[in-house]
């Protein structure tokens, strides 16, 4: 869910336009193993960014819809969860081997309706399969634990078993990548699910449902539900989802925590970020510089693990900036489908927000180094264009430097010690990723311990975990004690059963239901 899903009203439309609504393809809802008209008439308009263009609509899921797709996972849980392991696990291995098949189709896809260019796609859809792949190896993470013997007789052993229906609440930023944080886990723990995409770019979502089917998921398993917070507000209230996942900004991830726990699920939110670079003066500074490049503007910038600070310590800021500079006008701002390095914006008001935070920076005194207002793009004039944008000297009282902008925006802030850089970043109020960079092993394990963030790169500026280990941040850029994928997605989707046993021993006469011996 993107920052201002919450706010999203049905979409009205004058009765001129109705010929050309009629023409657009129409984004329904994924229930039972098939597609699903809505069984109202609500509808969101999805665009091209790149082009500017309305080109879709998507249903938005009513109070029927919500019970419908509940129902149906509902359903499906008591035989799936029977299923054999085995069974399961040959689901989610074909599951893998089709998406490596096709990713390509689902990256023209993302594309198309967020905007990012299609390498950048695949790079989402990769990462989002090291997940399915983790998720192939699931019966070793599911095991359950034995002692003999505790007391005379007495053994006790624990059994890890799914949770029931589970609902995921996924953003723009990432269509395939979050999706598949948590879906391969879930599912293969023997839970079923109702995914609610973001309602920008919504086809995704359909098209690994529809996959999933072909990889021979039963009905009723994987649904979803199209919407805004009417649907949202139905996953969490619903008393037969027992869990919610979520990543989105800070403020819904809160909202989605408190709205879910009051109603008795687990929950895993997690929100947003302001990711800070702190760089040494020992720091090899061309290396920085194409760090800060990827890690700024990757995306155009709409990524929670985004660098959207460079903490400099002096006297490094001028030759940094300079490099960064000079990287950034060779870089192609253009349609994702024609080879560019950066995107457009998901939507013309997200945009238009990014673009407002250029002129929040010059009011606040903030120097203004390179402006994206001006690109040049390789693309349609009406698209949703901003190019990338460096400020120097952002004053950390600015909301430039407090607040999550998610755009291609680089605010460096300038510093005199490893100290005042630290306690910069420690100050803040989110805590999900940061990096450093310097040669000093000695500083970076010293970083590595003091910064109370989640995730942390050494020279490595999007320090995002490999799918064995889990994603997440501390403060304000997570609600809830779970993080997503991992040992802890596992640990998530399934509750653990303690059993005590004891059988009498045969030689114990009188009744005996031990195993016969004639």
């Amino acid at each position: 869910m993107d920052p201002d899903a919450s706010h999203i009203d049905p979409v009205g439309r004058k009765e001129n336009a109705l010929s050309e609504i009629n023409e657009l393809q129409v984004v329904p809802h994924w229930i039972g193993g098939a597609e699903s008209p809505s069984s109202g008439d609500r509808t969101a308009p999805v665009f091209d960014p790149a082009l500017g263009r309305e080109t879709k609509l998507v249903n938005l899921g009513n109070t029927e819809d919500t019970e419908s797709a509940i129902a149906s996972a509902h359903k499906a849980f008591p035989a799936w969860r029977d299923l054999s392991i085995t069974k399961r696990q040959q689901i989610i291995f074909r599951f893998r081997e089709l998406l490596n098949d096709r990713k390509g189709e689902l990256a023209q896809i993302i594309t198309s309706e967020h905007g990012k260019v299609v390498s950048d796609a695949l790079g989402e859809i990769t990462r989002g399969q090291e997940v399915v792949e983790l998720a192939t190896g699931f019966p070793h993470l599911i095991k359950g634990e034995h002692s003999e013997n505790v007391s005379s007789g007495v053994d006790v052993y624990s059994t890890k078993s799914p949770l029931g229906v589970v609902g995921i609440i996924s953003p723009f930023n990432f269509p395939a990548m979050v999706p598949l944080w948590f879906l391969p886990i879930a599912i293969a723990a023997g839970n079923t699910v109702v995914l609610k995409p973001s309602e920008k770019d919504p086809t995704a979502a359909n098209w690994l449902a529809a996959l999933f089917t072909e990889a021979g998921l039963p009905d009723g398993v994987f649904n979803v539900l199209h919407g805004d917070k009417e649907a949202v507000d139905g996953l969490l209230e619903h008393p037969d989802v027992k869990a919610i996942s979520f990543v989105g900004s800070t403020p819904i991830a809160q909202y989605i925590y408190e709205t879910a726990a009051r109603n008795g699920k687990r929950v895993q939110a997690l929100g947003g970020a302001k990711n800070h670079m702190l760089v040494l003066p020992d720091a090899d500074l061309e290396l920085t510089a194409d760090a800060a490049i990827n890690a700024g503007f990757g995306s155009a910038g709409e990524r929670c693990m985004a660098i959207s600070v460079v903490v400099a310590v002096e006297p490094v800021a001028d030759a940094l900036i300079e490099k960064i500079t000079a990287r950034m006008s060779t870089l192609r701002t253009g349609d994702g489908r024609r080879n560019c390095d950066m995107g457009p914006l998901v939507t013309r008001q997200h945009r238009d927000k990014v673009a407002a935070y250029i002129d929040v920076a010059i009011e606040d005194g903030a120097k203004v180094v390179v402006d994206g207002r001006g690109v040049t793009v390789d693309g349609d004039e009406n698209g949703f264009w901003l190019g990338p944008t460096l400020i120097d000297e952002v004053p950390v009282t600015s909301r430039v430097y407090t607040e999550e902008i998610f755009g291609p925006v680089l605010a460096v802030v300038r510093v005199k010690s490893y100290e005042e850089g630290l306690h910069l970043i420690n100050s803040g109020a989110f805590g999900n990723g940061t990096a450093i960079f310097t040669n000093d092993g000695g500083a970076a394990r010293r970083f590595q311990t003091e910064v109370e963030v989640g995730m942390v790169g050494i020279n490595v500026p999007i320090p995002v975990p490999v799918a064995y280990y889990s994603f997440g941040g501390f403060k304000d850029s997570i609600f809830g004690s779970s993080k997503a994928y991992g040992l802890q997605g596992f640990q998530f989707f399934t509750r653990e059963k303690a059993i005590t046993s004891r059988w009498l021993d045969p030689s114990h006469g009188g009744i005996n239901l031990g195993f016969p011996q004639n």
